[in-house]
């Protein structure tokens, strides 16, 4: 049905080749984000970037990136390849656009996944900004698919009773520091 009302307005708007159609299914979330879209202040992203200690030659991964700013603000301020992960085409969109306007194209890339379902194992360093349960869910997948050492930096919200290494606060917002731990 929704292919066939999708259709039916690329059609109507002369744009009904199987291309156009492809490309608006595609432009459509897989399911419903987790989350309402709430951007991080710039002082929390300086300082979630500072905590993680990021520097030349990490992988930054932000999981739900939203408009894009913690990896683009990575991409600026270091040498690093930043990727945004988010569920909903319209921040997807945006974070590309911004990414365009800030001049970071060839470092940062955007992309419209699962966060649950995508493959963020070469990252040196993740941010989040979700929700307490949802760091839950995703902590064991964390700790399993991320090298030792890699830096994960939570806007808000914790992992349950894994304690954070480091939390300070930023213009009124928590932010928390863990490190996966070595594998015995």
């Amino acid at each position: 049905m929704k292919r066939m009302l999708i259709a039916a307005t690329l059609a109507l708007s002369g744009l009904g080749s199987t291309t156009a159609c492809a490309q608006a299914e595609s432009q459509q979330a897989e399911r419903d984000p987790d989350v309402i879209y709430v951007p991080t202040p710039h002082a929390v992203v300086d300082a979630m970037l500072e905590m993680a200690n990021v520097r030349d030659g990490d992988v930054l991964y932000d999981l739900g990136s939203g408009d894009g700013r913690i990896p683009i603000a990575a991409a600026k301020k270091y040498d690093v390849r930043a990727v945004g992960i988010d569920i909903d085409p319209q921040r997807i969109r945006e974070a590309r656009a911004n990414a365009q306007e800030a001049g970071v194209t060839d470092e940062v890339t955007f992309r419209q996944e699962d966060l649950f379902k995508t493959d963020f194992s070469d990252a040196t360093v993740v941010t989040l900004y979700l929700l307490d349960r949802l760091n839950e869910k995703l902590r064991p997948r964390l700790l399993a698919e991320l090298k030792p050492g890699t830096r994960i930096v939570s806007h808000a919200f914790q992992m349950g009773d894994w304690e954070p290494e480091e939390t300070r606060e930023v213009d009124g917002s928590f932010i928390y520091f863990w490190t996966v731990p070595e594998r015995n």
